[in-house]
């Protein structure tokens, strides 16, 4: 997805590190830095975070790269405008200006208001600014057992078009946050006081206060049907959603999901993924649409013993060189120009036309064109898991 969208932004001179299983920032950081020289000014956002005021951003981004070039590890702290006790917060010392005097967990209500009170104390806000060298010098002094399998996960990865880390070295890795890891032991910390109209928007609670409003507080969606509802946050595309006598809830509904809550409990979304794993269900992990490097898949209809998918390649790419052992597959092209592979057969299939790829055959789709190839696929069989596959060949070098 991220390569997808800086296309689309023209942003080409880009390199990637790509993870197989998350363990937390303080390795991802680690894997990061490694790829860089010692000297590179390294600075780390979350992906999910909104800055309204992007002139003051400029200004302390300004201020962290003077003090990284110092060899200090720096921190953002939001400067807080209420008491929330669903941050963590960072405590400034007041006799000396931007030092670190400590990390403090999520606070009670009452501890978040006397932090208000004090005036020295900030949001964390995740952000970071440092040396590549410098940070590995200090994950290597405070967490040496994250440093090394990194370090060897790093030099055992795949590098070619992007880096790519051995399922099995991340794995071995332990997982920690960098805050846990560096941050809250290391003596080079600075933090920047940051008035920027940040929010983390962490929750769907803070997503309600960023979106626009109809008259009655509801969040605009023209799928919303409204009598006598208020203050509520509505999200969905597929389908209409009416709401009668409905106050301060947050209505979710994708294509696999709906989810329903009180405003203020929306945290507790965490609560429901834990209950999905207990289930062994893979909804928190495998979604209705899934990126791959190629293009897209969507998920229309699943069921036993058939699934139907909309698959769209972009051009120049191609799938991997393929079988099946528990399906048959249907092609049916509705845009584009697919070139496909079936045994030792390559031929075109234009749009309204079909191809058969018969269980365990091996086969190939690829996109020689201009435009995007989409095309629906019909998979029959006892079972269409997407582990059901084979590689034989492929352009991503995946496993």
């Amino acid at each position: 997805m991220a390569i997808d969208q800086l296309e689309e932004l023209e942003k080409n001179n880009n390199d990637y590190l790509l993870e197989p299983v998350g363990r937390n920032t303080a390795p991802a950081i680690a894997l990061a830095c490694m790829a860089l020289s010692p000297d590179e000014v390294v600075l780390v956002t979350p992906s999910d975070h909104l800055i309204k005021n992007e002139s003051e951003y400029a200004k302390v981004l300004q201020k962290a790269q003077e003090l990284a070039s110092q060899n200090y590890l720096v921190t953002f702290g939001i400067k807080p405008t209420f008491a929330e006790t669903g941050f963590g917060y960072i405590e400034e010392d007041p006799n000396k200006p931007l030092h670190v005097r400590a990390f403090h967990e999520k606070p009670t209500l009452q501890i978040a208001q006397d932090y208000l009170k004090a005036g020295n104390y900030y949001w964390n806000s995740g952000m970071f600014c440092f040396k590549a060298g410098v940070f590995l010098e200090e994950l290597l002094k405070y967490s040496p057992a994250i440093y090394e399998t990194s370090l060897q996960a790093f030099n055992s990865a795949s590098k070619s078009e992007l880096i790519r880390i051995k399922h099995e070295d991340m794995i071995a890795i332990p997982e920690d946050s960098i805050d846990y890891a560096v941050m809250e032991k290391s003596d080079k910390v600075k933090v920047i006081p940051s008035e920027i109209a940040w929010s983390d928007v962490g929750s769907f609670d803070a997503l309600f206060d960023e979106l626009p409003k109809d008259e009655n507080g509801n969040t605009q969606n023209p799928n919303h049907i409204s009598i006598d509802s208020k203050n509520n946050l509505i999200y969905g595309c597929e389908r209409k959603i009416a709401t009668i006598d409905i106050e301060d809830c947050i209505i979710v509904d994708t294509g696999d999901a709906l989810l329903i809550s009180k405003k203020g409990s929306s945290q507790k979304v965490k609560n429901v993924v834990a209950k999905l794993k207990e289930q062994k269900s893979e909804l928190h992990n495998i979604h209705l649409t899934g990126h791959r490097p190629w293009g897209t898949y969507t998920i229309l209809e699943d069921s036993n013993g058939y699934k139907i998918k909309r698959i769209e390649v972009k051009p120049g790419k191609r799938l991997s060189l393929q079988k099946h052992f528990h399906r048959n597959e249907h092609w049916i092209v509705v845009s584009g120009t697919a070139t496909v592979t079936v045994g030792d057969k390559m031929f075109n299939v234009r749009p309204n036309e079909s191809t058969y790829i018969k269980m365990g055959e091996i086969h190939r789709l690829e996109n020689q064109g201009k435009i995007p190839v989409v095309l629906i696929e019909a998979q029959v069989g006892d079972y269409t898991g997407e582990d059901d596959i084979v590689r034989l060949d492929d352009d991503f070098k995946r496993d």
